[in-house]
């Protein structure tokens, strides 16, 4: 299964301040204990909403929304892509995760897979054409 822990952002993400060198070393120990345990998939930071932008669907047509964004609580700062047993394995090494700071949370959330949603709502051929697109992707 996979699941992804989002690393929610913090006034300090948000203004670019990057984690301390031992931050940064601690960072690289867990990823290289995860890419050893072969359950890492993919893991990356985020700039700062600034540099981003959203598209909001408004009146019927998308509207693009340029960052800054207020609401800091709502925004990610990285991610980590894990292919594991369970939530519980998830957790496991999202409670590994160096230099959080009183009141910071991960989220872990389950990504889905072909096979979570119903054939009605998912047709053979549709699910098909999702794992060619998924193989394609991995093949890279």
């Amino acid at each position: 299964m996979r699941y992804m822990i989002l690393v929610k952002a913090n006034a300090d993400t948000e203004a670019g301040v990057n984690p301390g060198p031992e931050i940064f070393e601690a960072m690289g120990k867990l990823n290289e204990e995860m890419v050893n345990a072969g359950v890492l998939l993919a893991g990356e930071g985020l700039h700062p909403s600034r540099e981003g932008a959203r598209v909001v669907h408004k009146d019927g047509r998308n509207v693009v929304v340029d960052g800054p964004f207020a609401e800091t609580k709502e925004l990610i700062a990285g991610f980590w892509m894990l292919d594991v047993k369970s939530l519980d394995e998830a957790v496991e090494w999202a409670n590994k995760v160096p230099g959080m700071q009183e009141g910071e949370n991960l989220e872990i959330r389950r990504v889905f897979e072909i096979e979570d949603f119903p054939a009605d709502a998912f047709p053979p051929e549709a699910a098909a054409r999702e794992q060619e697109l998924r193989d394609r992707i991995a093949n890279r």
